[in-house]
C-alpha cells in the first residue's frame, strides 16, 4: 500500500511539480492549494501518513495549520516547507512539533529522503510497549507519557529521543551521536532542534525530581532514567 501524503502548498508550479515528483515515487500525494480545504479533512477521513506544509501561504500559514492538525492528531508526522532561509522560522516549526524541514527551491530526491527517513523514525520502537520511568508511564505505542498530575502527548520525534535516552540509561551520551542516529544530520540547526527536544522532555518530567537530563557543555547528555 502507498504511502499516503498531505501536500499542503498554495504556488501552482511547485505543488504540482512536487506532487508529480513524489507519484513518480510511489507515493500517493493529495495537494491543496488552499489549507483550509485541508483543515476540512481532520472531520472526515484523515488517513495520510505525513503532512508536507508549506510556510509562507495566504490566509492561513503552515505554522496556523500544523497547530489546527497537531490539536487533533497529536502524533502526525509533518515536514516545512519554507522558502525564507531564516533560524527563526525553523526553529518556531520546531518548537510547535515538526519533524523536519527543507528550504526552496528544494532538491525533490533530498525531500524524498527526508520524507522516509521521517516514516522510517515513526515506526513503533521494539521497545517494551509500556515503560515506567520514576512516578511517569510511557505507552510509547500510542505516544503517551501518563502522571498522576496530567498526561502528554508525545510527538514521533520526543518518543524516538525518550526512547533513545532510555536505551542509554545511566549514561553519557554524546551530543553528535544523537543527532547523527536521530537526526541524521550534525549542523547548526539540527543542534538547535536538539535543544528544543530536550527541553521539552524536562518539562514534561518536571513532576519527578529524580528523573535527570543533564547537559555536560561540549559533551552532550547525563541520563538517569529511574526505570522500574
Amino acid at each position: 500500500m502507498k504511502t499516503k501524503i498531505l501536500l499542503v502548498e498554495d504556488d501552482p508550479d511547485f505543488g504540482m511539480i512536487l506532487k508529480q515528483y513524489l507519484e513518480l515515487e510511489e507515493f500517493d500525494v493529495t495537494w491543496f492549494q488552499n489549507p483550509e480545504e485541508a483543515v476540512s479533512l481532520l472531520s472526515s477521513d484523515f488517513t495520510f501518513q505525513i503532512g508536507i506544509l508549506d510556510i509562507m501561504m495566504p490566509n492561513m500559514d503552515g505554522f496556523s495549520l500544523a497547530k489546527i492538525i497537531l490539536k487533533e492528531k497529536p502524533s502526525f508526522p509533518l515536514l516545512f516547507l519554507t522558502a525564507k532561509n531564516q533560524k527563526i522560522d525553523r526553529l518556531t516549526g520546531l518548537k510547535i512539533g515538526a519533524d523536519d524541514y527543507i528550504s526552496k527551491p528544494c532538491d525533490p530526491e533530498e525531500l524524498v529522503l527526508r520524507i522516509r527517513n521521517i516514516l522510517k523514525r515513526s515506526i513503533p520502537a521494539t521497545l517494551e510497549t509500556h515503560i515506567n520511568i520514576g512516578s511517569y508511564t510511557l505507552d510509547s505505542e500510542k505516544l503517551l507519557l501518563s502522571h498522576p498530575n496530567g498526561n502528554v502527548r508525545l510527538t514521533v520525534r520526543e518518543k524516538d529521543l525518550l526512547l533513545y535516552l532510555l536505551k542509554h540509561n545511566n549514561q553519557t551520551i554524546k551530543r553528535d551521536d544523537i543527532l547523527d542516529n536521530l537526526w541524521e544530520a550534525n549542523d547548526y540547526f539540527s543542534g538547535r532542534s536538539l535543544d528544543v527536544f530536550i527541553s521539552r522532555l524536562r518539562k514534561y518530567f518536571s513532576d519527578d525530581s529524580q528523573i535527570k537530563i543533564q547537559s555536560l557543555r561540549g559533551i552532550g547528555f547525563e541520563i538517569d532514567f529511574p526505570v522500574k
